[in-house]
């Protein structure tokens, strides 16, 4: 594997990319979630909605890029037969995460912007989704970590 400035910063896009993402759940999830037990339950669905269309807004363009990036870097390393294990593992998992984020975004979400008033379910199932999808990105973050040689 070679040094490039291009590939650093492929490598780097690749990572905020992840950070953003992830975090971002971390953010919905531990967060917000519970700071807006303190608003009425008209404020509390106004704010959830609009703090996850701007999330969302932001995971439409952070999936793409993670993932593309992904592959371009494993096409740098001579591919999907050359890379070692927890790099196929990590792309698996952000293949399945952007499902995830899909069936979110998709259904509840769009559930919850076309009522005139979101039922708090909808948003529980949100969370639950977010939920699970963090798990899954965190597990993608150790894989990367696992195929580093030190």
């Amino acid at each position: 594997m070679s040094y490039s400035i291009v590939w650093s910063l492929v490598l780097a896009l690749h990572i905020t990319g992840m950070a953003a993402w992830v975090g971002g759940m971390i953010y919905a999830a531990f967060v917000l979630k519970p700071s807006l037990g303190l608003l009425d339950g008209t404020q509390r669905a106004s704010v959830h909605l609009q703090t996850l269309g701007r999330f969302f807004r932001i995971v439409w363009h952070t999936m793409p890029t993670v993932l593309i990036t992904g592959w371009l870097l494993i096409y740098h390393d001579g591919g999907f037969a050359v890379v070692p294990w927890p790099i196929n593992l990590m792309q698996l998992f952000g293949l399945i995460m952007a499902g995830i984020f899909a069936r979110i975004y998709f259904g509840p979400y769009q559930k919850a912007r076309r009522a005139l008033r979101p039922q708090q379910g909808t948003f529980d199932s949100i969370r639950s989704l977010v939920m699970l999808n963090t798990g899954i990105g965190v597990l993608t973050i150790i894989c990367g970590c696992l195929a580093h040689p030190f």
